[in-house]
């Protein structure tokens, strides 16, 4: 069995700040729930207020990372003022280029070297004002090299043998294929790794295959965009309210909301340790919420899901907003 990411008794849902920390985001309708405060202040504002809320449900994993514009630093801050301390998780491998602009040209610059590596180190220790409990190359691929580059997986090791828990997000159509190359990561010997980080949800679960793999091997697992980047919610496949009818059905059976019960499909993953609520607002993180308890008859749902190379290329025409 994997070393437990969260206390015994803690709901196993937590909350990630991937919308939370920038003022754009390919959440279907974010800039419409963020509206016009989309200063830094105002972030923050509404970033604690989504944090207070989560913890006063009982969660007690958050996720940021460098690339999230300021939500290692909200988050830190947050810690701070409130004397919590949760699980944190944070990731390296991106930085955050659009200066504070919804409507940048580009948003973040991916780069796995050891350069990298070396440099948000420090600024994720800064900014979070401690360590993170587990720190993650973020979006890993098959294509960057970072899972064969010796120096990288050195440092890795270096911190995981400080006390650090280290591993990978993933993303893409090959996410199966990229976490069975690290599931077979060595160091001296030893594989570094001890959690992933994936994206599954209804419309996108070819990974749980080696999500199932990788728990067996004593990995943690956490599973991210299990609404979809909205796409699960009541603003439907499209952003235009279209709920696809097996997912409307059921919620509506069971008195609930589509994000609660494709929240609550992820859950009911044997393989899955933490699911990660990616809310903007105090009102959605109270909807993803509603999952925790709700026990939801999958077969009910019939086969919701798309194949990984539209899924993907999909996510991929998303707009920031």
């Amino acid at each position: 069995m994997p070393s437990p990411l969260l206390p015994p008794g803690t709901p196993r849902l937590g909350l990630g700040l991937a919308a939370l920390g920038r003022p754009g985001y390919i959440n279907l309708g974010h800039g419409e729930d963020v509206g016009s405060g989309k200063d830094v202040e105002a972030l923050r504002a509404r970033a604690w207020a989504v944090l207070d809320s989560a913890w006063t449900a009982g969660l007690r994993y958050f996720d940021a990372a460098r690339s999230y514009g300021q939500a290692e630093e909200f988050l830190g801050g947050w810690l701070r003022a409130r004397g919590h301390y949760p699980v944190v998780g944070s990731k390296w491998g991106y930085t955050y280029t659009a200066g504070w602009r919804a409507d940048a040209e580009q948003h973040e610059v991916k780069d796995h070297s050891l350069a990298t590596l070396e440099r948000q180190w420090p600024e994720t220790l800064a900014a979070l004002g401690r360590h993170p409990d587990v720190y993650l190359i973020h979006s890993a691929t098959l294509e960057t090299g970072v899972l064969g580059d010796e120096q990288v997986l050195a440092r890795l090791a270096k911190l995981a043998a400080s006390g650090v828990r280290v591993g990978l997000s993933t993303s893409g159509s090959r996410q199966a294929e990229t976490l069975r190359r690290a599931l077979n990561v060595r160091v001296d010997g030893v594989n570094p790794f001890s959690v992933v980080q994936a994206t599954w949800n209804l419309l996108e679960p070819s990974v749980g295959g080696a999500l199932a793999e990788a728990r067996a091997a004593g990995w943690s697992v956490v599973v991210k965009e299990a609404v979809a980047n909205g796409r699960l919610t009541l603003r439907g496949l499209t952003g235009r309210g279209d709920v696809h009818p097996h997912l409307a059905d059921l919620a509506g059976g069971l008195g609930t909301t589509p994000d609660a019960v494709a929240l609550a499909a992820a859950l009911a993953q044997p393989w899955a340790d933490v699911v990660l609520s990616g809310a903007t607002t105090v009102e959605q993180l109270r909807s993803n919420v509603g999952a925790l308890g709700l026990s939801v008859d999958l077969g009910a749902l019939g086969d919701l899901a798309q194949s990984p190379e539209r899924y993907w290329g999909e996510r991929a025409a998303l707009p920031w907003t």
